[in-house]
């Protein structure tokens, strides 16, 4: 798991912060409150649930990618702190809502929700969809 301290040796101080990838943010991170937690306790699944299901998504062979979208408070309070999870997909969105079924998330929008950098290439057959929390 990428630590915050890491975040922002990557962005700079005021700079726009990583995407992240899957292992970066999930992989050893127990803190259930760093992904929507609004909704945590509130009908969103535990974060061990949320990784594999978006590693699954990711394996699809419509997806080109998935990064978990950082909130700025990741600098302020210095914790991992995620708002979105965007996906890179050939999919629409009525395809991309249905994956995340049971997630207690508010629905997909289309683009990122703030800029961001290490964004991966976005085909020309492909769009990006942010699943929010709110």
């Amino acid at each position: 798991m990428i630590s915050a301290t890491q975040v922002v040796e990557r962005s700079g101080e005021r700079g726009p912060m990583p995407l992240l990838t899957l292992d970066e943010f999930f992989e050893g991170n127990t803190d259930e409150e760093s992904l929507a937690p609004n909704q945590w306790g509130y009908g969103r699944p535990p974060l061990a649930v949320l990784a594999a299901q978006l590693r699954a998504i990711e394996r699809r062979a419509d997806v080109r990618w998935v990064r978990v979208q950082l909130h700025p408070e990741t600098i302020d309070m210095e914790v991992l702190a995620a708002e979105a999870v965007a996906v890179c997909t050939t999919a629409d969105e009525a395809t991309c809502t249905a994956w995340t079924e049971g997630w207690a998330a508010s629905g997909v929008l289309p683009g990122l929700v703030d800029t961001f950098r290490d964004v991966p290439e976005v085909p020309a057959e492909a769009s990006v969809w942010s699943v929010v929390w709110d």
